[in-house]
């Protein structure tokens, strides 16, 4: 966990949560036995430590248009029509919810899962040092896109999230869920333990102020999951198969990663 693992295309990669790209139905009734190598999976691998995980419950989708839709967990990467290069996902749309200066010359995206312990690991531990320097000095604007994998309990708070977006407040619900989570994990909760509910997602609503009965009707019928499967399909055709992942100005970074290495890339892209 101490050490980074670097690809032949510079990329830095360590602690993520990742897809099992094994199809949809040759993973049933799996939870008595796991292979070989998806326990191998889990160690320490060319000095990067991977969290495999198999993805459960829900039926395969058909495989997605042109236009980024996506199938399950597994499938996503193989599923997926269109690529995209790094440099091209830089490009922001009118969901993604800009933290930070606007017009600042260097953008950091990142693709996570609200389930993900990585992601919760990065919000907790690096992203506020980013935030702090970079960020609220003007130097860097962050950009959240959803990546929801894990399980139902992903999709939810994606969609729960991109609700709050709708009353431009999606910051504010990603620190919501990710407290909620980061409480959960220290009681020694898991993926889909039941901790993403209706009562829950209310409960972050209020905190963070959102108009609730516009909220509650957001959730209740699922108004922003084409927006949520749309952003996975999205992040598919880049090339991201894990949680949490980065691009910044073009650079892919994979992982919770600590300061130092966001440090440098950011001083780089910075530099330009």
């Amino acid at each position: 966990m101490n050490e980074n693992n670097h690809s032949d295309g510079g990329e830095i990669s360590a602690n993520t949560e990742n897809i099992d790209a094994t199809p949809a139905v040759a993973r049933k009734g799996r939870d008595l036995f796991l292979p070989v190598s998806i326990l191998a999976a889990a160690l320490m691998v060319g000095g990067a430590i991977v969290f495999a995980t198999l993805y459960k419950g829900g039926t395969p989708a058909a495989a997605p248009s042109a236009g980024g839709n996506n199938g399950n967990a597994g499938n996503v990467v193989a599923a997926t029509s269109t690529t995209v290069s790094a440099a091209q996902a830089m490009t922001l749309g009118p969901r993604d919810a800009i933290l930070g200066n606007a017009s600042a010359t260097v953008t950091l995206i990142e693709y996570g899962d609200y389930q993900c312990p990585f992601c919760a690991e990065f919000f907790s531990q690096t992203e506020p040092q980013i935030i702090q320097n970079y960020v609220n000095t003007g130097k860097v604007r962050m950009v959240f896109r959803d990546f929801a994998f894990l399980g139902p309990e992903s999709t939810a708070a994606a969609n729960a999230a991109q609700c709050a977006e709708d009353q431009n407040k999606l910051w504010a619900y990603h620190d919501a869920l990710y407290t909620a989570k980061l409480g959960d994990e220290a009681k020694g909760g898991g993926e889909d333990d039941g901790l993403y509910n209706t009562a829950e997602f209310l409960k972050l609503a209020q905190q963070v102020g959102l108009n609730i009965p516009t909220f509650t009707s957001c959730i209740n019928n699922n108004t922003d999951a084409n927006i949520v499967t749309q952003e996975r399909g999205d992040a598919a055709a880049v090339g991201i198969n894990s949680t949490p992942s980065f691009i910044i100005n073009g650079q892919m970074i994979t992982g919770a990663q600590p300061y130092s290495v966001f440090q440098q890339a950011l001083d780089s892209a910075l530099k330009g």
